[in-house]
């Protein structure tokens, strides 16, 4: 699609990031009271305040479109366009002082992420991806590195105790035969690899608030993201992740995990 088809959208999304920016910044290194939810992951004001402010928004300039957020839950399921929110992708990172977490903002149509943001308020960094267009960071098209084989290759994760036991034997597997491997980074893993500072992204466990936003962003700066079995991913895939710098390291990483 041409960029007219969704100007309107991206301006709104710039304007959710915006709002959300500006609640979260205050509370960041701040005294916070933490909650924890039933999944024992920890939730902030900072969280709750951003999204509900997103989520106003929406509800005013987009009555019809549908609402999936973190923290509260899903508005009007069945609409063919959804908004999908992450206010605080990171909250331990946050929590810790680190300025690794993002907002995450996502237009989903038909199941399939169309547009997405990672907005890092403290850094004041922002990548901006849309379907068919080139990635976006503070205004700039960047672009993935090219990375000819595994043995060249920079991996991360987020975390190795957030594998399920047998995904973290495929993780290990995966991660003997790469470079080197980054621990922490949550989402901006992702727009570092589409900075080409990194070449493979490997998760499990992601809902998708985690990586609807992040598809875009990827794909548009020449990466690909893709399920452990080679597959795009859409609001029904289960959360296994894995995102490529370049197109051709995708099935070899796939085969290393030994699926």
């Amino acid at each position: 699609m041409s960029r007219s088809a969704y100007e309107d959208d991206i301006r709104l999304a710039h304007r959710l990031a915006d709002v959300a920016a500006d609640i979260i910044r205050p509370f960041f290194r701040a005294p916070l009271t933490i909650d924890l939810k039933a999944d024992h992951s920890p939730v902030t004001k900072a969280d709750r305040g951003a999204e509900q402010a997103m989520r106003a928004i929406l509800e005013q300039e987009r009555p019809e479109d549908g609402i999936f957020g973190e923290e509260m839950g899903i508005s009007r399921p069945d609409a063919r366009r959804l908004w999908v929110l992450d206010p605080i992708d990171g909250t331990r990172a946050f929590i810790g002082g680190r300025a690794s977490f993002g907002t995450l903002i996502a237009l989903v149509e038909d199941g399939r992420p169309v547009l997405g943001i990672i907005n890092q308020p403290i850094h004041q960094e922002r990548w901006v991806g849309v379907k068919d267009l080139p990635t976006r960071f503070n205004g700039e098209v960047i672009h993935t590195r090219s990375c000819p084989a595994l043995d060249h290759a920079l991996l991360a994760t987020t975390s190795p105790w957030l594998f399920e036991k047998e995904g973290e034997v495929h993780f290990d597997k995966i991660r003997l035969k790469c470079r080197d491997t980054l621990l922490g980074g949550d989402c901006y893993n992702y727009g570092l690899l589409s900075l080409g500072h990194c070449d493979l992204v490997v998760e499990q466990g992601l809902k998708f608030y985690d990586f609807a936003a992040l598809v875009p962003i990827v794909e548009g700066a020449g990466g690909i993201m893709r399920d452990w079995q080679n597959r795009p991913l859409n609001k029904n895939s289960v959360g296994e992740v894995i995102a490529a710098g370049d197109h051709h390291l995708i099935e070899p990483a796939l085969s290393a995990m030994e699926l």
